[in-house]
């Protein structure tokens, strides 16, 4: 028997450094990582090999883990996750500390993907898929029924590409890496092209583009779709990148963690919204007139897309880059007057600012795209972000994000049912 003294809990005992990741449910790296940030303090013995850790300072660091993953936050309850990559702060917001959308001006969307993921700038980088995965992926899309939406295709495409990587449940960090700069491309060129006269090379909002719009295309709309990618590369923990943190902390592969943010991003409150905004744009430019348009939209009970925005009080950073870049293009004139006549016209009732939603709805309506194009564009865009917090989420200790059920059913026990 153990002496009691010798015990890996005991305060007086030095614990190696697998001790110390079995106790806070980490990798041997996190633990390191955690020495890095200063949140845990490590000693070198004499003649060992390896660095050890003082038991009490550990376990104090673990029930601090622990509260800070249990949602007791004192925001009312709300599930609290720590993350080093978005904060969203007075109506602006920060990739790591960077204004997010001065890095999506000056950045292509690529370049700040990759320095999300790695903290490293590659000037001019771009993604490629192998042939082998994008052959898997568009076969899987074209069994598809016509009517298939976007992320319809999207999803299955990251699950027939997954089948396809016999490396896909190694989740150390270079391999997940090798995953997303795979998968992102592979996306994209699975989905069905508009124009047939397409090339997929070059950066990543070239090739989407032809998936889009059969327009031609020049620098300033380019330019306008990869500031898009760039702003909308991650948001916080909205639903669907939580449910990617779901899935990552219960070690699901990259590519499943991606197929779960998909599943949500579905949704009418979110990926989608930007798809009803697009229609309702179309019938206002229609009409020639917002008020008749928004009239209709209240008598059914239903509330103006693409307006207001939960975490920003006053005007979406994410709207007023993108309808700058609108601004310097002539073909999106009618459809960004028709944004501001719908701005002032509900204002009277309801002082709201426009969001991305609206601002993507102005950049797919210009440019002739289908009303489901501002789902791909932040499905596409997302996916990166997706892919930084499934990430940060393989460090933490695994199953973490699971909250508890508070039971308000009938009190056992009760009569089998006859």
């Amino acid at each position: 028997m153990r002496d009691q003294d010798t015990a890996p809990g005991h305060p007086e005992r030095r614990l190696s450094t697998k001790e110390t990741a079995e106790l806070l449910g980490v990798k041997p790296e996190t633990v390191y990582a955690y020495v890095s940030r200063g949140q845990l303090g490590s000693r070198r013995e004499p003649g060992g090999r390896g660095s050890t850790f003082d038991a009490k300072e550990v376990q104090a660091l673990a029930r601090r883990n622990r509260r800070e993953s249990s949602g007791s936050s004192g925001s009312g309850g709300e599930l609290s996750v720590r993350t080093r990559i978005t904060l969203i702060d007075k109506d602006r917001y920060y990739f790591r500390g960077v204004d997010a959308t001065k890095l999506a001006a000056r950045h292509s969307y690529e370049e700040i993907a990759e320095w999300l993921w790695t903290g490293e700038l590659c000037p001019g980088i771009t993604f490629s898929a192998p042939k082998a995965a994008v052959a898997v992926a568009r076969r899987a899309v074209d069994a598809l029924p016509e009517h298939a939406g976007p992320t319809d295709r999207l999803r299955v495409a990251a699950i027939a590409a997954a089948t396809a990587d016999p490396l896909r449940f190694d989740l150390s960090e270079d391999a997940v890496l090798g995953t997303a700069r795979i998968l992102i491309p592979t996306l994209v060129a699975a989905l069905p092209p508009v124009r047939r006269a397409h090339r997929d090379e070059g950066p990543l909002a070239h090739r989407l583009w032809a998936r889009l719009s059969g327009q031609p295309t020049d620098e300033a709309s380019l330019r306008a779709l990869d500031t898009a990618l760039g702003l909308l590369v991650d948001h916080d923990l909205a639903a669907s990148t939580l449910a990617v943190r779901v899935a990552a902390s219960a070690r699901a592969h990259a590519y499943a963690a991606v197929s779960s943010g998909l599943g949500v991003l579905e949704g009418p409150l979110h990926g989608a919204a930007s798809g009803l905004a697009h229609r309702l744009l179309l019938d206002v430019l229609d009409q020639g007139d917002a008020a008749p348009v928004i009239a209709d939209e209240l008598r059914a009970g239903r509330r103006i897309p693409g307006l207001g925005h939960r975490l920003y009080p006053g005007e979406d950073p994410r709207a007023r880059a993108l309808f700058a870049l609108l601004e310097e293009i002539p073909g999106a004139a009618p459809a960004l007057a028709a944004a501001r006549d719908i701005v002032a016209t509900t204002a009277r009732h309801t002082p709201l600012h426009a969001n991305v939603d609206l601002a993507l709805a102005v950049l797919t309506v210009s440019f002739g795209m289908a009303s489901t194009a501002g789902e791909t564009v932040f499905a596409v865009a997302r996916t990166a972000g997706w892919i930084a917090h499934a990430l940060e989420e393989y460090g933490e200790r695994p199953l973490r994000m699971r909250p508890s059920g508070h039971y308000v059913g009938p009190k056992p026990p009760q009569p089998l049912p006859e």
